[in-house]
């Protein structure tokens, strides 16, 4: 029974850590477009043009909030992955 309940507590560990890094990841990518790109990094792109407007601003605009759909459909494909791989999906 305890060696059950040792195997339950190192799966949902690890299941955690998993979520974590996935999360961490998603977060790292949305600063670095819209704070890194869109503000921080926004003079070097301004020289590269996109729709008509320099990338920098296109970044600041549209950029940023595409760039966080995307990364809401990647966690949600890459959490179903995780469940099933952990025995937890639906």
């Amino acid at each position: 029974m305890v060696s059950i309940m040792q195997d339950d507590n190192k799966n949902a560990a690890a299941y955690w850590s998993a979520n974590l890094r996935l999360i961490t990841f998603c977060m790292s990518v949305w600063a670095l477009v819209s704070y890194g790109f869109g503000i921080l990094l926004r003079p070097l792109l301004s020289g590269i043009s996109v729709g008509g407007t320099d990338l920098g601003f296109w970044f600041a605009q549209q950029g940023s909030i595409l760039t966080f759909i995307v990364l809401i459909f990647f966690y949600a494909w890459r959490m179903n992955r995780l469940d099933k791989k952990f025995g937890l999906e639906e």
